[in-house]
């Protein structure tokens, strides 16, 4: 008795001395969020936003530095140091820091030796010697500890980002381990240890090959060197140069982390479910020792030239041809930025801007729209336009040019200013939904150093701006100092091949645990009672009159509304429903143009969309709930009263082809078309086209009139919003008219996954200097909610995040790639069929690599304890603290129904999470994936790649793009 009172009293000092401390914060009257901002005495920024929607908290680590910084001789330094931030410190991702340090200083020097380095011979010889001596250092390096200890905690979304002014680590995290994320976060950014880096490095130059594919990356590094030629974001870009990449310095990188990774030049960003006096004390725990930096003073930089006359420039790429161009603006945290961020949606807000209905809606380009980029240092206004068929940039550029002359000239509607005000506070309501959008605004502000009233108060001021002085401001801004860069379709001269490096792949080492995860994986912490979506509880199912299945759900939280008519067919059913929902967004009615319908919706801060599934559709209604009812009858209106505009019909039928066309020459687009070829076969969903006859010679009454008849179809309705299930019904059966017998749907023709039982290889022609390619088995296996639970935990074990098997020996320890990941995939459909597929992206003289191991891998499937306990513990946090919410529990209970179930499958899944065994998920792999014949799916340049490896797996079938589009 005696000695349990003591141990109370005890227990109730140590509570006193964390709470002793004061924390003082800042808030800002009127802040939705309740934003409370921290600075500890080392000069930490916190800020916390409470959301108990779900037991989750979405937290980023922002550093305020980016590649801005980098050393002009190793550009790319910031970027490849927020890769090298997961490799751990000294007390996890190694068994021994005391032998593994004398070989990860010897790593550093040959480096620095390494890069100094110009003779072929040499070089080579040098890289071998580093690849050994690597090999060495590889007996005491655990690969991925970092993220086995987030996959503990069941962490979400772990990964990290970096551009010119920041670099930011993401992680969504269970409510419940706040304590064990802080104490590994603060150990990661004290005491980083740079290891693995020659696998890594790798990793990033395969980053580096996807990019150059990307011609928005270009036109976006070549417009910021016109516009800043003597600033960091004109000079340098975030990858960096293949130089740099292929030279990297240790030693800069130590000096870098060491300057800019200080308590005095970081935010610690957090918004969700927690308690913000025991979060913040948490944090000063973890985070109070570190040293904050003598110097993290931003860099300043000379003036910028002026620039007084348009500059033009040209570059070419492969995919579709554009035009961009820039105006400098004023640094981010300048008011300046409230006009910019008003004059963007006044020229393109998506919907009644001068570019959205005076180009976009009118069909005088392909597409054009405009925006703000702010920035640190230096902002800048951008304006970007696609050509149609046969028309030229220069043509672009001036239609373009016209509409800044209509904004300087005042020439847009008087209510439009405060249309966008309405749905700025909207967008802004959607952002608070999320906890990402949440902690998204916190680190903008930090790192372009916003000051958070400025923040808040910002959609007040610019609902103060006048027209006029928008337009006063818009004569001053829009000056003839502007630059332009023409994107040409064309091979670029400058891409320069470079053999891949004779890596010797390091060890997985998977078996091997730090106590520092064992001590995280072993630490107490309150749990988090699951709680799956009762469809019984918290969907109310009803009628709206007589024979229209309703489903309700109420929005507690705010004035947002979502309505949606749900129609049981779709695109396999009847594929001219795909040109409606393109044609009915260019329509008008006898009372009304299509420009007037977009400005009204916009007035009252509402959307609709029409989107045409593969096997439903789904018209789609949103904004604030006032105004639902205005907004519902003109959506009724226009979808019964829609009047055919030829002329336009014939414009959007021209965009159509060249759309189609443009796609061809998109990689990422292109592999997604020929993985539907190869999966599907060759009546896909991607094929399955109105033709370009078909678009020509069908009369646009037809297309009005299948508009006319939708509502006349069986479908359901759907309304998440503030009124309660009276109202809702009493306002929507008010406008929304149907037959009074309603028509059976059509049927759906589904687009099957078709079987792949034998070795074969399908290539298609893209010429780049890396291919995509994927591996696809299918036997046609039926779906057993029974083995779930099995299946959900071998795809977070095997292929799922940067802790699977895939991840750690594809990329981790070979570098033969940056994106890699394998998925054996569960149809919607409980009588459809389950398959698994592989997929990796790589450099071109790689393939064999990743072939051969790929089936290594797969025949032989790596077993582990220690991975599998760190994989079934991450599936059973993230479904513990995963909430069903808002309009998903309308998708929830539409996704059961279609698999047979009453409940969520989730809730299957977890009951069942018990039972399941590293054995089971062995037994499973081996039956399902080991030694199974695949189908090779690989987009790339025939000419670089290694075609008798493809000839010894199976017969090889060539596919044009031609047979590949089906256009």
């Amino acid at each position: 008795m005696k000695t349990k009172f003591l141990l109370t009293i005890a227990a109730m000092a140590l509570g006193m001395s964390v709470q002793a401390k004061d924390f003082k914060y800042v808030t800002v009257p009127g802040d939705k969020m309740q934003t409370r901002m921290y600075t500890l005495d080392n000069g930490l920024k916190v800020f916390l936003s409470v959301n108990t929607e779900k037991p989750r908290i979405q937290t980023y680590i922002a550093v305020r530095t980016g590649s801005k910084n980098d050393p002009a001789e190793t550009t790319g330094l910031a970027h490849y140091l927020e890769h090298l931030m997961f490799k751990g410190t000294k007390q996890f991702g190694t068994s021994n820091p005391e032998a593994e340090a004398p070989l990860l200083a010897e790593i550093e020097q040959r480096y620095e030796a390494y890069r100094k380095l110009t003779d072929p011979e040499a070089r080579k010889k040098a890289y071998h010697e580093i690849d050994s001596v690597s090999q060495v250092a590889a007996k005491y390096f655990i690969p991925n500890e970092y993220d086995k200890l987030m996959a503990a905690i069941g962490a979400e979304g772990t990964n990290a980002y970096t551009s010119n002014d920041v670099t930011c680590y993401t992680e969504n995290i269970p409510s419940n381990e706040i304590d064990n994320w802080a104490k590994i976060q603060a150990d990661r950014f004290q005491n980083m240890v740079i290891r693995g880096f020659h696998t890594e490095l790798e990793a990033v130059y395969e980053e580096y090959n996807i990019g150059l594919t990307s011609d928005s990356r270009k036109l976006f590094a070549t417009l910021s060197k016109m516009l800043w030629p003597n600033h960091p974001y004109g000079t340098q870009t975030t990858i960096g140069t293949q130089e740099h990449l292929k030279n990297p310095s240790i030693t800069n990188i130590k000096n870098y982390f060491n300057k800019w990774y200080r308590p005095n030049n970081v935010a610690i960003c957090m918004a969700g479910d927690f308690d913000p006096d025991k979060t913040i004390a948490i944090i000063d725990k973890y985070f109070s020792s570190w040293k904050p930096g003598a110097d993290v003073k931003q860099p300043t930089f000379a003036p910028l030239p002026a620039l007084t006359q348009p500059k033009d420039t040209t570059i070419v790429g492969p995919e579709a041809e554009r035009v961009w161009m820039a105006w400098r603006a004023k640094q981010a945290n300048a008011l300046q930025a409230d006009t910019l961020q008003l004059m963007e949606d006044v020229l393109s807000n998506g919907r009644a801007g001068l570019f959205d209905l005076d180009l976009n809606q009118t069909m005088k380009v392909q597409s054009a729209n405009g925006g703000c980029e702010l920035l640190r240092d230096h902002s800048a206004f951008f304006l970007m336009g696609t050509p149609k068929q046969g028309q030229s940039l220069e043509e672009v550029r001036s239609l373009m040019l016209a509409e800044i002359d209509k904004l300087k000239k005042g020439d847009f509607p008087e209510n439009l200013l405060p249309s966008i005000i309405n749905n700025k506070k909207r967008s802004y309501y959607q952002r608070l939904e999320s906890n990402e959008g949440r902690a998204d605004m916190f680190v903008d502000a930090f790192i372009n150093e916003v000051d958070w009233k400025q923040e808040v108060e910002s959609i007040d001021r610019i609902s103060k701006i006048t027209k006029q002085e928008l337009v006063d401001f818009a004569n001053k801004f829009f000056t003839d100092g502007y630059v332009t860069v023409f994107k040409k379709q064309g091979v670029d001269s400058l891409q320069k091949k470079i053999d891949k490096p004779a890596i010797t792949a390091i060890p997985t080492n998977r078996d091997m645990m730090s106590q520092f995860v064992k001590d995280v994986q072993n630490a107490e912490v309150e749990s988090i009672q699951p709680r799956f979506v009762d469809f019984k509880k918290d969907l109310t199912i009803a009628k709206l009159g007589k024979s229209l299945p309703f489903y309700y759900v109420k929005n507690n939280d705010n004035g947002l509304f979502n309505l949606v008519f749900f129609y049981e067919f779709g695109q396999s059913a009847d594929k001219r429903y795909d040109v409606v929902a393109d044609y009915i967004k260019l329509l008008g009615t006898d009372k009304q143009s299509a420009a007037e319908l977009k400005q009204k919706f916009y007035e009252l801060a509402c959307d609709w969309s029409m989107n045409v599934g593969t096997e439903n559709i789904t018209v789609n209604l949103s904004g604030l709930n006032e105004n639902m009812p205005a907004a519902l009858a003109l959506l009724e209106d226009l979808f019964k009263k829609a009047k055919v505009d030829k002329a336009a019909y014939d414009q959007m039928v021209n965009l159509t082809l060249k759309r189609r066309n443009d796609t061809k020459k998109s990689q990422g687009a292109y592999f997604s078309h020929l993985y539907s070829y190869a999966t599907v076969g060759e009546r896909n969903a991607y094929r399955d086209l109105v033709s370009e006859q078909e678009l020509k010679d069908t009369d646009p009454q037809v297309f009005v009139d299948l508009l006319k008849g939708l509502s006349n179809y069986t479908h359901k309705v759907v309304y998440f919003g503030p009124m309660s299930e009276k109202e809702a019904v009493a306002a929507i059966a008010k406008a929304h008219r149907t037959a009074k017998k309603l028509a059976a749907i059509p049927e759906n023709k589904p687009y099957l996954n078709a079987p792949a039982t034998q070795n074969e290889v399908l290539i298609a022609p893209y010429d780049a200097k890396n291919i995509y390619m994927r591996m696809y088995h299918n036997e046609g296996r039926s779906w057993n909610p029974d083995e779930a639970a099995v299946q959900e935990v071998f795809n977070e074990y095997y292929g799922g995040g940067m802790n699977g098997i895939v991840f750690q020996e594809m990329r981790e320890a070979r570098g033969l790639a940056y994106n890699a990941y394998a998925y054996y995939a569960q149809p919607s459909w409980k009588d459809r069929k389950e398959f698994f597929m592989t997929h990796i992206i790589t450099q071109n003289d790689k393939m064999s690599d990743c072939i051969a191991h790929f089936n290594e891998i797969l025949n032989n499937m790596p077993a582990s304890d220690a991975a599998f306990k760190i994989a079934k513990d991450a599936v059973t946090k993230q479904m513990a603290s995963n909430r069903t919410t808002k309009i998903g529990i309308f998708n929830a209970y539409l996704s059961a129904l279609r698999l047979g179930l009453d409940c969520s499958l989730d809730e299957i899944i977890y009951k069942n999470l018990d039972k399941v065994t590293l054995q089971d998920i062995v037994n499973f792999e081996k039956q399902q994936m080991a030694n199974k014949p695949c189908r090779y799916i690989i987009l790339g340049d025939e000419k670089e790649l290694d075609m008798k490896t493809l000839e010894k797996i199976g017969p090889v079938k060539r596919l044009t793009t031609e047979e590949v589009f089906g256009y």
